[in-house]
């Protein structure tokens, strides 16, 4: 950027100046179409911009976090981005099939969930990847350097053994990367997040991430409800009985008090 460092986001469509071979200063940033970001009380962090979906990579092999799950849900929601759950390793028989019982709720809710394992055969998702600027996100340890080197070999992102005894993944991508498949499609590797602040999204807003809450929104008893424990309130009975699941519920108010 002249005169500045930042402001520059992975995906960003610029135009710029070339000042000697090969090496040019950005001009300007064009118009975004969406903007990926995380946050909290203190910080932004931007993850990707013009990003059209999200690939969720997951996997039975360290632990997945479901609340990260929810997170980048009512994250994609905020800026109308599709979002694409992928459990990978699932030659892992045993590990996959209770994985895919947490998953079944989302794909009840209309989710894709694609089950592949990246040291195998990624085609399965190769499909899912045409036409759209998709970015990968997720846990360390979940094989997104992996599964982004079976679908782009020359990307060559480093990979990392996982901690069986911390059940937990090694950090190995340090930056966001964009690599194109075809004229049309490309694909961002993100570094590996443990958390996805959700402050810049207003609380008012909160409840329109959880898709399956529009059709109760605005039927509350009183029109300021923030779905918590207050009288007449058409989520709460909805979780009652059973139009919504009460785990989605339950995650909508744990982000709410934080």
């Amino acid at each position: 950027m002249r005169g500045k460092k930042g402001g520059v986001a992975c995906g960003d469509r610029v135009e710029l100046q070339l000042t000697t071979a090969g090496q040019g200063v950005i001009e300007t940033i064009k118009p975004r179409k969406s903007l990926l970001y995380r946050s909290d009380s203190f910080k932004e962090k931007i993850i990707a911009a013009n990003v059209t979906q999200i690939i969720i990579v997951v996997a039975a092999i360290p632990s997945f976090s479901e609340e990260l799950i929810n997170r980048c849900l009512v994250a994609v929601e905020s800026e109308n981005i599709n979002a694409l759950i992928v459990l990978n390793k699932a030659d892992l028989a045993g590990p996959t099939q209770t994985a895919m019982g947490i998953l079944s709720l989302y794909r009840d809710l209309g989710y894709p969930v694609l089950q592949l394992s990246a040291i195998n055969d990624v085609s399965a998702l190769q499909p899912y990847l045409k036409g759209h600027l998709s970015v990968l996100a997720g846990q360390s340890g979940m094989g997104k350097s992996t599964l982004l080197n079976a679908l782009i070999p020359e990307a060559r992102r480093a990979t990392a053994e996982i901690s069986v005894a911390l059940d937990s993944g090694c950090h190995t991508t340090t930056h966001s990367q964009l690599y194109h498949i075809d004229a049309d499609s490309a694909i961002i590797d993100s570094p590996g997040i443990q958390e996805f602040g959700l402050n810049h999204i207003k609380e008012e807003n909160l409840a329109y991430g959880f898709i399956e809450f529009h059709a109760y929104i605005g039927q509350c008893k009183f029109s300021n409800c923030r779905h918590l424990s207050e009288p007449g309130c058409a989520l709460t009975l909805a979780a009652q009985e059973g139009k919504i699941h009460a785990k989605r519920l339950a995650f909508y108010q744990k982000l709410l008090r934080s």
